[in-house]
């Protein structure tokens, strides 16, 4: 896609710090860096994102993150490390190019704050969503 800044980095028009590339794959250091080491690992071939994808793209991207992360957290001497991904803008989605964050996290108070609302499990209501959810045979 002519407009995509991560199509651009793709053909070489655009440099990148790269850590991690294969032929369908690649991973760089987001210019960002909301922490150290965040990298942005995308597909090669333009998606919009996870929702455009089929299985086997799908794959060769998150088969690539294991490592990617693992070496991210060794090399950095991370404590942890976040894997995030936004698809479409009510999501947080800015850049329309498929792309997963590894956010390395040296302790809880590195100023990134990703926290989810714990409400009260409602059983009956979680069964009734699961039944009308169901993916399976």
């Amino acid at each position: 896609m002519s407009d995509c800044i991560f199509c651009k980095i793709v053909a070489g028009e655009i440099p990148a710090s790269k850590v991690y590339e294969d032929d369908q794959v690649l991973a760089f250091l987001d210019i960002t860096q909301v922490t150290k080491g965040h990298t942005l690992v995308i597909p090669k071939k333009h998606y919009r994102n996870v929702l455009d994808m089929d299985a086997e793209a799908a794959g060769q991207v998150f088969a690539a993150v294991p490592a990617i992360a693992r070496q991210l957290k060794e090399k950095l001497g991370a404590s942890g490390l976040n894997i995030v991904n936004n698809n479409e803008e009510a999501a947080g989605q800015t850049v329309f190019h498929t792309h997963i964050h590894l956010l390395p996290r040296f302790d809880q108070n590195d100023g990134l704050d990703i926290q989810f609302t714990v409400n009260e499990p409602d059983f009956p209501a979680l069964a009734n969503l699961a039944q009308e959810l169901y993916l399976g045979e």
